[in-house]
């Protein structure tokens, strides 16, 4: 069979931002509203810096109001929650985000918690996670989001098709289990500890990847034809012994992408794929925040 085809992120990326800056502009001309998304980060995580300037750019090029407050690691947990509480009575403030991870010892639970529901963009409260598990509207995790809507825009509708979920996390499998059950497939959470792993893969029309080990999933465990959703982000030192030496580190996801290209009929590529969606679908939910918290449907 040929090669799979790649689903490229930035190109899906790019229209669903385009998507979202035109109901930003909707949004200002019929009701007068600008969307604002606030960022939290807490510590000097070298990771989250780059993550949260990136979310930054993105929602004032989107034409979103964009606020980022910078708390030194130091800052006790009651500050962090006592900033949350007044970004939650801030109406120009439709989207609260933490950056994750927080400083060791702070009490991430506690902190999320204290996000108002209707203002959770990041979709990883327990009232956000209920609505989505009991099939109610509310804010979904981006990560998951950005995969259900490289899935629909690739395959159309995924009604009856069987998925295989590997991994778990509240971040990650959960709720892409909860989304693919929602359209009507028929959902199997599996992963490190699964039985029979490799064979349960096989059997799948829609292969996620989300157990955060590089190339866990070989080619030979992938149903022919069928689109693999890679959500791994792992960090490995270079084969080039002299790159290896130096300490470079190149990004890879949980599926081995070459073996895989053999035999997938979909596939997303890391980076490239699944990583650029997540930004995308954080502005998607704050313009979503912004309508529902003004009753705009």
């Amino acid at each position: 069979m040929p090669p799979a085809r790649t689903i490229d992120g930035k190109v899906h990326a790019e229209a669903l931002r385009a998507r979202v800056a035109a109901d930003v502009v909707r949004l200002g001309a019929e009701h007068g509203v600008r969307p604002g998304l606030a960022v939290v980060l807490v510590g000097e995580d070298p990771a989250s810096q780059i993550y949260v300037r990136s979310k930054g750019e993105q929602t004032l090029a989107a034409g979103m109001h964009s606020v980022t407050h910078r708390l030194d690691a130091a800052t006790p947990q009651a500050e962090v929650v006592g900033l949350v509480g007044t970004l939650n009575a801030d109406p120009a403030i439709d989207g609260i985000l933490v950056q994750l991870p927080l400083p060791a010892g702070m009490d991430q639970q506690a902190v999320l918690a204290a996000i108002h529901p209707d203002k959770d963009v990041d979709g990883l409260g327990v009232i956000n996670a209920g609505r989505l598990a009991s099939g109610h509207p509310g804010l979904v995790p981006c990560t998951p989001l950005g995969c259900m809507i490289l899935l629909r825009e690739t395959l159309g509708d995924l009604a009856g098709l069987r998925a295989v979920v590997v991994g778990r996390s509240v971040l990650v499998g959960r709720p892409m289990a909860q989304l693919l059950l929602a359209a009507d497939c028929t959902v199997t959470i599996a992963h490190s500890r699964t039985r029979e792993l490799a064979s349960l893969c096989r059997q799948a029309d829609i292969l996620v990847a989300a157990v955060g080990r590089p190339a866990m999933i070989r080619g030979d465990w992938i149903k022919p034809g069928a689109a693999v959703i890679d959500v791994g982000v792992n960090r490995v030192p270079f084969s080039d012994p002299v790159k290896a030496a130096a300490g470079r580190t190149k990004v890879v996801g949980d599926v081995a992408f070459k073996e895989a290209l053999e035999v997938a009929g979909w596939i997303t590529p890391v980076p490239g794929g699944v990583g650029l969606m997540t930004v995308a679908c954080l502005l998607a939910n704050t313009v979503a925040a912004a309508r529902r918290l003004r009753g705009l449907g």
